[in-house]
């Protein structure tokens, strides 16, 4: 049998047949032989861990939790409209790994598990996209490097999730995909660029979910969707096969329901890429116990936290969302009482770095046209088209981000002399200068990382824009620090809110413990009530 996955886009959903579910014969693992019973295990919040035990006791397997998954994304995706194209070979792909557990045991540590990913990730089998018609056929000569890590690691990739279009911004629109809403209330925004993938993995379409970070996309996302989402520091995991909007600062970060299930597949996607030089920086960075050795009940014992009061504001004075603004807050506060409340310092206020100062080291637009194509050169002769300047001519892109685009001036940026742009080059010393300013403060405090809300107002509706003005997102983003979201709980109106934190370079075992200690003891995480069990 031909185990290389298929694709087909989302529209087919309507069209697919009546899920079933296999036999499955475990081996070397010590599973019993059993049949897959749906009513034996329930996907609905399962985590990694939660899998594999059930594999090991023969209540699942690989083919079992995957069509699962894909019944919940022909019941729910229509609504929802988080996913632009379904694995229609994931069935496939589980069978293979489900032969593999019987001859041999796991293949890696993340067996069978189904993951969505963000749709600016190379995959040689399924288009990718990043959102836009213009290159809705784009196949990729191979997987970006974190998808090959997961490939390896045993995971299914399950389907390719919705995006801003090609990241520029904070909605989740697109013209491929179309509009995301929010999981916890569908007339809400779920915050972008990756909230295709946080309304997924929000909702209980897949297991776990990619997303990637230039400035706030793998954690306002998860904030608005109760979910955790690591911003790793820059050099911890490969950009390589990612369709970028800014190469210095691009990341990619897991997007999990538990800080577990994000440890157990940053352990995955961290390592060194030789198609990325800037990995070199965290090669030696890693663990060798791994991320999930750091979860610690504890953690929050002895440490020592800096609150910035300055980013709890609302920033743009302009904005009438006081109430709202008082709702995130409000939680906030509660949350930082929790923290304390489990043995943590509470350092009320630290002062950083003001959000001027922060802007001013912003490079995104003048990078954008730059790494974009050159990204579509890679492709070679497959590339749908050859440049933004083509893809803004062919009008194949969403209105509103082709707007944003243009009103930034990005067509007209220089890219030949970005190199010797004395305003490009001041932009990058001053991200140095944000980096060593942070540090030098975390040192002084002696605090191990800073708190502050992801964003200042919750989800606005979905005839809106989400401000990104309220994004507290350039703190890590320009300095390249690691940061970490969890669920801190709910406004009155039911919207999630998360709290951020982060920490020094290379530090994420350290936040994932912190993390870790403040999510088991308020346990803030629930599944969003539309999207119960079938």
């Amino acid at each position: 049998m031909n185990d290389e996955p298929t694709s087909e886009r989302r529209t087919v959903l309507k069209g697919l047949g009546a899920v079933g579910f296999g036999t499955f014969t475990a081996g070397t693992a010590g599973a019993r032989t059993a049949t897959d019973d749906t009513n034996h295990f329930e996907v609905i919040e399962t985590t990694v861990a939660e899998f594999h035990s059930a594999v090991e006791s023969g209540s699942i397997n690989a083919e079992g939790i995957t069509k699962r998954y894909l019944a919940r994304i022909k019941a729910y995706d229509d609504e929802l409209n988080s996913l632009i194209t379904i694995n229609t070979n994931a069935v496939n792909r589980a069978q293979h790994l489900d032969r593999e557990y019987e001859d041999s045991g796991t293949v890696g540590p993340l067996h069978g598990v189904p993951v969505v990913l963000k749709d600016n990730h190379d995959t040689r089998d399924m288009p990718t996209t990043a959102g836009s018609v213009a290159l809705a056929d784009s196949l990729p000569p191979e997987d970006a490097f974190v998808v090959q890590q997961l490939r390896e690691a045993g995971a299914i990739i399950l389907a390719k999730a919705n995006l801003q279009e090609f990241a520029y911004g904070v909605d989740t629109v697109s013209s491929l995909g179309g509009e995301t809403s929010n999981a916890y209330d569908l007339n809400r925004r779920p915050s972008g660029s990756s909230g295709g993938t946080a309304a997924a993995i929000a909702a209980n379409l897949g297991l776990l979910g990619t997303g990637s970070d230039t400035c706030s996309s793998n954690r306002s996302p998860p904030a608005f969707n109760n979910l955790v989402g690591i911003r790793p520091t820059i050099g911890l995991l490969s950009r390589s096969g990612i369709i970028p909007l800014s190469e210095t600062q691009d990341t990619v970060g897991p997007m999990t329901r538990t800080v577990a299930d994000a440890a157990a597949m940053l352990e995955v996607l961290a390592g060194y890429d030789p198609e990325d030089p800037v990995t070199a920086r965290g090669a030696t960075a890693i663990p060798d116990e791994g991320y999930t050795d750091c979860l610690n009940d504890d953690g929050l014992q002895g440490a020592r936290i800096g609150v910035i009061r300055d980013y709890f504001d609302l920033q743009d004075g302009e904005l009438e969302l006081e109430e709202e603004n008082e709702a995130v807050v409000s939680v906030l506060e509660k949350a930082i009482g929790d923290i304390e409340a489990e043995g943590a310092t509470i350092v009320d206020s630290v002062d950083v770095i003001d959000q001027e100062f922060l802007s001013g080291a912003r490079v995104t637009d003048l990078e954008f046209k730059r790494d974009l194509n050159a990204y579509l050169e890679s492709l070679g002769n497959d590339a749908p088209v050859d440049s933004m300047e083509e893809i803004l001519e062919s009008g194949q892109i969403h209105p509103e981000v082709a707007a944003r685009i243009e009103e930034a001036g990005i067509p007209d940026v220089d890219v030949e002399s970005l190199g010797e742009n004395p305003d490009y080059l001041e932009r990058l010393v001053r991200r140095t200068e944000i980096r060593d300013i942070v540090l030098q403060t975390m040192v002084e405090q002696d605090l191990d990382a800073l708190l502050y809300p992801p964003s200042t107002v919750p989800p606005v509706s979905i005839e809106e824009n989400q401000p990104f003005s309220e994004m507290n997102c350039e703190l890590s983003a320009h300095s390249g620090l690691p940061a970490i979201v969890v669920p801190a709980g709910f406004t009155g109106d039911g919207l999630p809110v998360g709290v951020e934190l982060l920490g020094r370079e290379f530090a994420e075992p350290r936040l994932i413990e912190l993390a870790y200690a403040y999510e088991q003891a308020v346990q803030h995480r629930c599944p969003p009530n539309k999207f119960g069990p079938l």
